[in-house]
């Protein structure tokens, strides 16, 4: 199977939210079905629907050859402007918050081909940092795109009621 990356489309959104919980359910060892899935699926298909070049949100999948309208594969990130800095002259940075491939499909290379799509996309516009939460099992990719180490930020995080 080729390692074919394209853009994803609002109609991708289903997909790239069981991509997320097969992400999530590697991380924390159970699969967790609740309402984040239905917000997050209007979230991409919203996102994923602004014209390419006004968009905030990248992500961009690999189809399963077997089974159509499913995906094999996907790296996800956002742009964000903050005020410039030095180093960071436009004060573009990028973060990606969600690459999985589907058990079926690991070990090809998908995950890499999908992340360097994004990492381009960055690039294209100027991001100087991007930022991302390695598991275990990814981290050697990523070291080997150039991520590293940055400095360890705080952080607050606040529960919901009913979360």
């Amino acid at each position: 199977m080729s390692t074919q990356v394209r853009p994803a489309t609002p109609e991708d959104a289903a997909e790239l939210v069981r991509l997320r919980g097969l992400m999530f359910e590697a991380m924390s060892g159970r699969a967790d079905p609740g309402p984040w899935r239905r917000t997050a699926e209007l979230e991409l298909r919203e996102r994923l629907a602004v014209p390419a070049d006004r968009r905030t949100m990248a992500a961009f999948v690999l189809d399963d050859p077997a089974e159509p309208g499913r995906l094999a594969a996907c790296a996800v990130g956002t742009l964000e402007r903050r005020l410039p800095a030095p180093g960071h002259p436009d004060g573009l940075f990028g973060f990606v918050f969600n690459i999985c491939t589907d058990p079926a499909h690991r070990r090809r290379g998908h995950a890499r081909a999908c992340t360097e799509a994004l990492l381009a996309w960055f690039d294209a516009r100027r991001v100087t940092r991007v930022d991302l939460h390695a598991t275990e099992g990814g981290e050697a990719l990523y070291r080997s795109l150039g991520f590293h180490e940055h400095s360890v930020p705080l952080s607050r995080q606040r529960l919901l009621p009913g979360g």
